[in-house]
């Protein structure tokens, strides 16, 4: 992914070394197997237990400190944060067009790095659970740490890997400010748990697509992508499935207990959104079969 050089956002604010968040804390860079890592991602998705704390059980420490913060502008010699600054601005000219072609306005989320855990407006965030969205505030959060546990634990490297993670959490804005996050959270809180992780599959599927969507007219217009690239995302979203993930764990495969879709399923919607560049066809709430 040819990204050097390219206009970064205005966006990114970067909550690390502010005297907050991680320090002294867990890290998912530490010595823990990648093993303990998918217990952790597999432990909070099915039972509701937040993954750093029994990331910490398993490494004998707590949880990490939260502290207030004061966000500053990524120094200009952090070449991950760089990138992801690019990418947000990609992001951010995607979907301000293809909102224009639709009539609407694009309002683009806030992007928080941080470093171990950190205040949001949806709660306490933490590194273990991964890079999120939170609609309450508009932003997404990652701890660039899960990069490195991305290419090292889960087998999931290359650059548009990683660009593919911000573009599924940016879909995830898309989704909140087209109200679908909200009625999939009307229609869950009225359901089981049961339905309630099947809506909750057919929400994440469909920020996979958007992802693609962007992905698509990304390419259409900077023609950066290298060959290999777009591999490089299907394969991390079936290092990320949820199938991939449990036998992982050395736990059986419980579909029912799916909340982010399969690693067939992640790969499928990510391509027909990059193969169709659509938003029509990233409707995974009519789809008869994911």
């Amino acid at each position: 992914m040819r990204w050097e050089g390219e206009q970064g956002s205005g966006n990114v604010e970067d909550y690390r070394g502010s005297g907050g968040g991680g320090g002294g804390g867990f890290r998912l860079g530490g010595g823990l197997s990648i093993g303990a890592i998918v217990i952790a991602l597999v432990g909070g998705a099915i039972f509701g237990i937040n993954p750093l704390t029994i990331l910490g059980l398993l490494s004998g420490g707590g949880p990490a400190p939260v502290q207030q913060q004061q966000a500053h502008q990524p120094p200009a010699n952090d070449k991950t944060a760089q990138f992801v600054s690019v990418v947000l601005a990609n992001t951010e000219q995607v979907w301000t067009q293809v909102f224009a072609q639709g009539g609407a306005r694009y309002q683009p989320p806030k992007l928080a790095l941080y470093d171990g855990a950190i205040r949001t407006g949806c709660g306490s965030g933490q590194a273990a659970m991964g890079p999120f969205y939170c609609p309450a505030d508009q932003k997404v959060y990652i701890d660039l740490s899960f990069y490195r546990t991305l290419r090292e634990r889960l087998g999931a490297p290359g650059e548009f890997a990683q660009a593919y993670v911000i573009a599924h959490e940016v879909g995830h804005h898309v989704q909140h400010l087209l109200g679908i996050s909200d009625r999939v959270d009307q229609q869950r809180a009225r359901g089981s748990q049961a339905q309630g992780n099947a809506m909750s599959v057919r929400l994440e599927l469909q920020a996979d697509c958007f992802a693609g969507v962007w992905a698509h007219h990304s390419q259409e217009s900077k023609g950066w992508l290298d060959p290999g690239d777009i591999e490089a995302a299907l394969n991390a979203a079936q290092k990320i499935g949820d199938d991939t993930l449990q036998r992982s764990a050395g736990r059986a495969v419980v579909p029912e207990s799916f909340t982010h879709g399969s690693s067939a399923q992640r790969q499928r919607w990510f391509n027909t959104g990059w193969q169709s560049g659509s938003v029509k066809s990233c409707d995974t709430f009519s789809a008869q079969s994911l």
